[in-house]
């Protein structure tokens, strides 16, 4: 852990890699050091000795954190809340208001994440606890939250990737904190010039209007930068929407036909494959390189999410 330092991204906003799934740069939480300290995301619980030792880092201690907060509920952005909140006393955890109850008491979450790990769940995700009711605040689209006296954040409702997601504009960095719904950085390429922007369509809540149209609003605020949930921080917001946008549509594309030649799941998660190869392949990326490592994890969970939507579409 001791090489684990965090990532200063400038207006003082740190990143703290969480090593989800025992890789670097896949999942981050972000330290924001303002007169209220808040820390947005929290990774998966096996991931909170992680973001411990990074605020230890920044000479921070954890009781004097006052907000933390969860773009969405998925277990890879906020099955560590539970763990953490022991961690801090003295912090309200703020929330889209359809993922509240399910924080309060995670047992539909755990079941749903049981169903698509199965026998990887504990390692991955084990333990989620609860959180008191009295700790969570929920925020709504325009909703506001003063951490400075030259700070407030805003919230938006930012459906698509899941119907319980935040996203949150920081006005001192001009940046947004996207979570999933603008998609994943891939910046495992830049050793041969690349970072790359794909959507993530996971299970089940994915529905690729509702994707375009909060990527639309995004853009309309004309950012300096994004904070993805994976990973980091890219300063080239418009290159960054425009890739999620022109890969949404393909997406949906492999989808239909795969289904429509009878090839299930499996048929859509290689044709992903195919085409995001042919993709990488333009910029003379080997077969042979990690990303694909993380690629062929991220097409599973993009494929079930899209099965999930075409099945639903059809009835």
């Amino acid at each position: 852990m001791e090489n684990n330092v965090p990532i200063d991204l400038g207006n003082r906003i740190h990143l703290i890699d969480g090593f989800d799934l025992g890789m670097p740069g896949r999942t981050g939480t972000y330290v924001i050091q303002e007169e209220q300290l808040t820390v947005v995301e929290t990774g998966p619980s096996p991931s909170v000795p992680f973001v411990l030792a990074g605020l230890k880092d920044l000479t921070l201690d954890p009781k004097d954190v006052r907000y933390l907060i969860l773009t969405h509920i998925h277990l890879d952005h906020a099955g560590g809340a539970g763990v953490l909140m022991k961690e801090f006393p003295n912090a309200q955890v703020i929330v889209h208001k359809k993922g509240e109850r399910h924080m309060a008491n995670p047992s539909r979450l755990i079941a749903g994440a049981r169903a698509v790990y199965g026998e990887n769940f504990d390692e991955l995700f084990d333990p989620i606890l609860p959180i008191a009711e009295e700790k969570l605040i929920v925020k709504e689209d325009g909703d506001i939250l003063k951490i400075g006296s030259d700070c407030t954040l805003e919230f938006l409702d930012t459906p698509g990737h899941a119907s319980h997601h935040l996203g949150i504009y920081d006005p001192v960095s001009n940046g947004m904190f996207t979570g999933d719904t603008a998609g994943i950085r891939y910046h495992q390429t830049q050793d041969y010039g690349l970072t790359f922007y794909l959507p993530s369509t996971s299970p089940n809540q994915f529905d690729p209007e509702a994707m375009r149209q909060s990527i639309g609003r995004f853009k309309e605020m004309n950012l300096s930068q994004i904070f993805f949930g994976h990973f980091g921080k890219s300063e080239e917001p418009e290159v960054a929407l425009n890739q999620v946008l022109d890969w949404i549509p393909a997406f949906v594309d492999a989808g239909e036909k795969a289904l429509a030649n009878g090839e299930g799941m499996n048929g859509i998660k290689s044709r992903l494959q195919e085409k995001v190869a042919a993709y990488l392949k333009e910029f003379n990326i080997p077969d042979d390189h990690e990303v694909y490592k993380i690629l062929k994890l991220d097409f599973e969970v993009c494929a079930m999410g899209l099965l999930d939507y075409l099945n639903k579409r059809e009835r």
